[in-house]
């Protein structure tokens, strides 16, 4: 099943109360009539995408038509914008469309959960809408789950983008890294190492697997220095280090855990590793 069907019990499930009081039949409405919906969750409209669906109208005309809502002075959009502007491009004066008479409340609903059914929005656009029937009407992330045949955990995971940095949110919106690479950057809690590794997954093409990986080998090291800076606590390493070297007459490094820990000895030659064991073995 393509992405853009997805399923779900849709509207209902977000507004078991909304009543479509005109007929739902498909009626050719003119396009300077329509408004943009101020609330439509999409934010960008690729023009090559736009051309290519101009195109498609001009060969074979609309095939689905768009969902409108009457006010005072014309029609609001209700789900099809993109469609709406590239048949401006084409030069078509009408539209096909379905009017239903909507509350202005229920209207913003529909139109956040209807584009987010149809059409293909990319995951910082997803996000933001998720957010706003979150903000705005109260909606519990399961209710969305809900209309739109998603898991919670789903709907959560895509949310929590919103709080990754603005580039690292300007690049998945454009489609320079992908959702797969975005969730694995939230599990860095530092901004600017975050951005790093951006950088680092653009550079390098870095997989989904490889990006996972980066990010647990980056948190194991991060958790062995802070064992090995525990394990220094209450420990006069550098005295003790000091004290060895000038007994041995060499360069004497000391590393550890908790558990364990390591002296290395320098030596030069054959000559200073046997000066090394005589005095190591006090001979």
């Amino acid at each position: 099943m393509s992405s853009k069907k997805r399923l779900g019990k849709g509207l209902e499930a977000l507004i078991p109360d909304h009543k479509n009081k005109g007929e739902l039949s498909v009626k050719e409405v003119p396009i300077d009539e329509i408004k943009a919906n101020p609330y439509q969750p999409r934010l960008d409209f690729d023009e090559k995408g736009l051309k290519e669906l101009a195109d498609s109208i001009a060969e074979h005309g609309i095939v689905q038509p768009v969902i409108i809502s009457p006010v005072e002075d014309g029609y609001i959009m209700i789900a099809g914008e993109r469609r709406m502007r590239a048949a401006k491009i084409v030069g078509l004066e009408n539209i096909p469309a379905i009017i239903k008479e909507i509350e202005n409340e229920d209207q913003v609903k529909i139109a956040l959960v209807e584009n987010l059914q149809r059409e293909d929005l990319n995951p910082i656009e997803e996000a933001k809408a998720y957010n706003f029937l979150i903000e705005e009407f109260a909606f519990t992330q399961e209710k969305i789950a809900q209309a739109l045949g998603k898991s919670r955990s789903a709907i959560a995971n895509t949310i929590r983008l919103l709080s990754l940095p603005n580039d690292i949110k300007n690049a998945l919106a454009a489609g320079i890294i992908n959702m797969g690479q975005a969730r694995s950057l939230l599990s860095i809690k530092d901004e600017k190492e975050q951005l790093e590794m951006a950088r680092k997954i653009i550079d390098d093409k870095t997989t989904v697997r490889e990006v996972e990986k980066k990010v647990a080998d980056m948190r194991n090291s991060k958790k062995e220095k802070k064992s090995n800076e525990n394990w220094t606590e209450g420990l006069h390493i550098n005295e003790i280090k000091e004290e060895l070297q000038e007994h041995l007459g060499t360069k004497v490094k000391i590393s550890g855990q908790k558990q364990k820990g390591l002296i290395e000895i320098e030596f030069y030659d054959n000559e200073d590793l046997e000066r090394l064991k005589e005095l190591i073995m006090g001979k």
